[in-house]
């Protein structure tokens, strides 16, 4: 049987296909090696938390209630409210929650339904690297060209590692054929937040190319230092911007898989054309308790912000110790940390070790890379502190 197809295009940009076959993901690999040696696992990016009551009972209610059926393929009408009043509230944007809200199923499936509507085979889509490894798959499903921007690096007065973007790179890397530029910020795998310099560079060369900016906000409310800038405030910006952003991370509901996007009308109905023949509607009962959640006072987000933060620097502070250099993460799950220094300069290998010799699952970078070639980064591992403080 001919099992080939599209999806050999998408395995083979992620990484995922080895002499014509498929194989797991890293994260499936490393997770399997957490499972076999009963390791602790601060490879993949989901928290021990319980959600905030205010969320969880809202579910329930909705559940006894009755929303269990199909809602409307846009997204019911409370969440869609609740989108449009939080960006307005938290970054001053503008949206109709009627035409210019469309939920989904988790950030995962709005980027792949933006990638899938708006780009043609031979269209560039421009990303940072390295990257959130589902970009390379949708692009390569969709016919794209993929294009990079490697971050910078460099190590701090105190020894730290420290990650950047150069703005000329960056601006070099459009051209005539990019379609679509992709902003994740903050940033996974690495939890850098993107300057405003950085992002007015973005704005710039996509009003001078005619591209479209799609955001990846996800851990939009889990800053530790500077509050997010939203892309599609800058000026200018709002116009050719679909934001995307999820509950998962923010509400430690990783398992709901709601997310959203907001974009001007024309856009939001183009990519509507291809989700709705993706899932067509996402959890019913999920999407009221999501809108509760986003109603919620500002002080409980800071709240849920300044926890993960001491978590952080738990982490970050205990592999400073034993001798990595380490990049303390402005946002997210996740911080990096060079084993090179412990004179390790291979992070993959490392990574197979460690379940076995330390009782510990981290990811290495090199999975968020192109052809898992993570030049300089090579010694590089990402670990999530988005766990209870005895597992860190």
């Amino acid at each position: 049987m001919n099992s080939s197809g599209p999806w050999t295009r998408a395995a083979a940009a992620a990484g995922l296909l080895v002499g014509g076959e498929a194989r797991p993901t890293v994260f499936a690999q490393m997770s399997a090696k957490a499972a076999a040696h009963d390791a602790l696992n601060l490879g993949q990016g989901y928290p021990d938390d319980a959600p905030p009551a205010v969320v969880a009972e809202a579910a329930v209610e909705a559940i006894r209630g009755g929303a269990n059926q199909y809602p409307p393929g846009a997204g019911v009408a409370a969440l869609r409210e609740a989108v449009a009043a939080h960006q307005a509230a938290w970054y001053g944007l503008d949206w109709d929650p009627a035409t210019e809200v469309l939920v989904t199923t988790g950030a995962t499936e709005a980027l792949a339904a933006t990638i899938l509507a708006l780009v043609e085979p031979g269209d560039e889509v421009l990303t940072l690297e390295p990257f959130y490894d589902q970009y390379a798959a949708a692009i390569a499903l969709a016919g794209g060209v993929h294009r990079t921007v490697p971050l910078t690096s460099h190590t701090s007065a105190d020894g730290d590692l420290v990650l950047g973007v150069d703005r000329e790179a960056l601006r070099a890397a459009f051209s005539a054929r990019t379609r679509l530029v992709l902003v994740n910020t903050p940033h996974n795998p690495t939890g850098l937040m993107l300057g405003a310099d950085v992002l007015e560079a973005v704005v710039d060369e996509a009003t001078r190319h005619d591209a479209l900016i799609v955001t990846d906000e996800v851990y939009e409310h889990l800053t530790f230092d500077a509050p997010h800038r939203a892309p599609a405030a800058l000026p200018g910006a709002q116009d050719r911007t679909i934001s995307i952003s999820s509950a998962g991370k923010t509400f430690a509901v990783t398992g709901w898989k709601i997310g959203w996007i907001t974009a001007r009308p024309e856009l939001v109905t183009a990519i509507t054309g291809a989700k709705q023949w993706l899932t067509y509607a996402s959890g019913a009962p999920f999407q009221p308790a999501i809108a509760a959640g986003l109603r919620m006072d500002p002080a409980v987000f800071h709240d849920l912000a300044a926890d993960l933060r001491a978590r952080r620097d738990l982490l970050t502070d205990g592999l400073r110790e034993i001798g990595f250099r380490v990049s303390v993460p402005e946002a997210g799950y996740f911080t990096v940390a060079d084993a090179a220094p412990l004179g390790e300069p291979d992070a993959r290998a490392l990574a197979e070790r460690l379940p076995g010799e330390a009782g510990v699952v981290a990811i290495p970078l090199s999975a968020f890379y192109r052809d898992g070639d993570a030049g300089d980064a090579a010694s590089h591992l990402r670990f999530a502190f988005c766990k209870s403080r005895p597992t860190i």
